[in-house]
């Protein structure tokens, strides 16, 4: 399953942008953004910048809650 860093990432790349514009249209930090497209997390007001330069929706469902002996666990 991909992580939302991995989705934002391959948004990024497939997004036809520069990396150069990505950093200018989004006022992130330039070493912040190559630090993430290199694997790194980032805040998620940063993630909320690059959605915006992107066009792109963040949605966080909450994870299923996964039963172990009849019981609920977290």
């Amino acid at each position: 399953m991909m992580t939302l860093s991995d989705q934002v990432r391959q948004a990024v790349r497939k997004s036809g942008l520069t990396r150069y514009r990505i950093y200018k249209m989004s006022g992130v930090d330039q070493a912040t953004l190559l630090r993430f497209m290199a694997g790194a997390e980032i805040r998620t007001g940063t993630l909320n910048k690059l959605a915006a330069v992107l066009n792109i929706t963040i949605v966080v469902k909450p994870r299923r809650q996964r039963k172990q002996n009849g019981k609920r666990i977290m």
